[in-house]
């Protein structure tokens, strides 16, 4: 199998790295990725300026790898028709610093690169996890989940949305499989603000994780906060259009 890896964190994110190790077990692996932080970049695209491109060398041992000055979705595109001579069997996006689910999906740059290999016919993941300083339960389950999807293909339209939840892998409760995506945020966005000169006023947001009880259960929300690895499908609007 030939696999694209990209995510939103930067090349040399270590959940990137990560998800390249499970990967070359899987098959042989290329990577494109931004050289800088994208999240919340959503399915954006540059269309003024140039975008640089570097191949460089990865900790992993993989086919080539570059990074790209601009979005995940960006990434995708110049794959496909710049920087790759094939066409990949899977895209693998991740794994995100923070969990993608519910209506947080609609921002996320990691999701943004699946959409975008959904429009371009290939079949992707989403890998997250609660946080970048607690990995282990990815590490463990990153290869028999990502083996397991890669042979049962999402329905058409749609990609696998893979969630880690945040605690150490002897806590873990196991994977629940078919997860809804939650109609609700994880985060509530906290603005606090600050007077600046001539009436300029300063704002700085951030994100309020929701308390575990409040998502409905069976879905991915309620899934992570309880302990558990989350698996469903996220479909894109357009391509399930009727």
């Amino acid at each position: 199998m030939r696999i694209l890896l990209t995510n939103d964190d930067g090349i040399y994110a270590p959940g990137l790295e990560l998800l390249a190790r499970a990967a070359t077990d899987l098959g042989e692996v290329w990577i494109v990725a931004p050289g800088q932080q994208c999240s919340g970049m959503s399915q954006r695209l540059t269309i003024f300026g140039e975008m640089p491109v570097q191949a460089v060398d990865y900790p992993v041992p993989v086919q080539a790898a570059w990074q790209v000055g601009g979005t995940p979705a960006d990434c995708i595109k110049l794959a496909l028709e710049c920087l790759l001579d094939f066409r990949p069997d899977f895209v693998f996006s991740g794994v995100n610093d923070g969990w993608n689910t519910g209506f947080d999906l609609a921002y996320s740059g990691t999701v943004g690169a699946c959409l975008e290999a959904l429009l371009n016919g290939l079949p992707a993941i989403a890998f997250s996890a609660g946080s970048k300083k607690e990995l282990s339960v990815a590490q463990a389950w990153l290869l028999p989940l990502a083996r397991e999807l890669t042979e049962t293909p999402p329905e058409a339209g749609a990609f696998w949305n893979v969630n880690f939840p945040l605690l150490p892998l002897a806590d873990c409760r196991g994977v629940l499989r078919g997860q809804q995506t939650a109609r609700m945020s994880m985060y509530r966005s906290v603005f606090t603000s600050r007077s600046g000169e001539n009436g300029l006023m300063y704002y700085d947001p951030r994100g309020v994780q929701i308390q575990p009880g409040i998502a409905p259960e069976g879905t991915d929300i309620a899934a992570v906060l309880a302990g558990y690895i989350s698996v469903g499908q996220v479909r894109n609007a357009l391509l399930c259009a009727e």
